[in-house]
């Protein structure tokens, strides 16, 4: 059975396993094996005039971007550390624990079909660390990896619509 429609589009969604993150202008981020929704939710604003009939109007209000938590191994890899040391360094000593000077990052989500091809982008602007898991609970019973985890706060995101989506491959092999 085709994956694909009389005109060509794909009609099966993508795989959700086969991502990058890097910062915008920048490099990837090392390893990350899982990252939360992008998500958003525009508040609703009611009100109702005295002359009205019985009923609220709702209006949109402001949008909320929340936090999205991407997640990978632990190794000696000291980036996502580093980052949320931006906005909270014991060691700098009482009182000159933050600093705002670059702690914010514009990231870049790819995302690719199975093939390994780039079909979906988006923009995440200014990206913060609000949390940061050094490493798990750690169980001498149990055989799982340690996981190291960040909570960035985010003030948007949008898809990258220059993205074009290619043409899917097709093998024949072996060759005839």
């Amino acid at each position: 059975m085709s994956q694909l429609n009389v005109r060509g589009q794909r009609v099966i969604p993508y795989a959700g396993h086969k991502f990058r993150v890097k910062e915008i202008g920048g490099d990837y981020f090392f390893a990350v094996n899982k990252i939360s929704a992008l998500s958003r939710t525009i508040e609703v604003m009611e009100y109702r005039e005295g002359g009205d009939p019985s009923l609220m109007r709702k209006s949109p209000g402001q949008a909320k971007y929340e936090p999205i938590t991407m997640e990978r191994g632990v190794t000696n890899n000291v980036e996502f550390e580093q980052w949320a040391n931006k906005v909270w360094n014991w060691g700098e000593g009482r009182g000159a624990e933050l600093s705002l000077a670059d702690f914010r990052k514009q990231l870049y989500l790819e995302i690719y079909n199975e093939a390994g091809q780039l079909v979906l982008g988006y923009r995440i602007f200014e990206c913060w660390v609000s949390e940061f898991r050094a490493f798990p609970d750690l169980d001498a019973g149990s055989s799982a990896f340690a996981i190291q985890t960040i909570k960035l706060e985010n003030e948007g995101w949008e898809r990258d619509y220059e993205v074009a989506v290619p043409d899917e491959p097709s093998f024949a092999e072996p060759a005839e």
